[in-house]
């Protein structure tokens, strides 16, 4: 009986907690949603930075996945308030500087 009783009161806590979160987004302007793709966009973020580090030369195949997960990085972004991700934004703009690189190679090798 008094396992059910802290279960309960666990779950209650959980949800109330949970609650919380949602409501502190929404006050902050946002969906939970573009929050949600916020989280994962920042991981990719970490990724991406660590890649270009890592590769100063890409191929052609390579460029295009980095191009796709930079957009949806940008996206995902673009969408939460600048104050959330100040901590990230050295690595954004190197991200950016990259993405900027790649599409003027791309562009060059187009104009061949």
């Amino acid at each position: 009986m008094i396992a059910i009783l802290i279960i309960c009161v666990l779950v209650t806590i959980i949800l109330f907690l949970t609650f919380i979160a949602i409501y502190q987004i929404k006050m902050a302007g946002m969906e939970v949603k573009d929050f949600m793709s916020f989280i994962k966009a920042n991981d990719t973020l970490n990724k991406l930075y660590a890649f270009s580090i890592k590769y100063e030369q890409l191929t052609p195949q390579q460029q295009v996945l980095f191009l796709q997960e930079a957009d949806t990085i940008f996206d995902a972004f673009g969408k939460v308030p600048d104050a959330l991700w100040e901590e990230e934004y050295p690595k954004y703009m190197e991200i950016l500087n990259k993405y900027k690189d790649i599409k003027i190679k791309r562009w060059e090798t187009q104009d061949d």
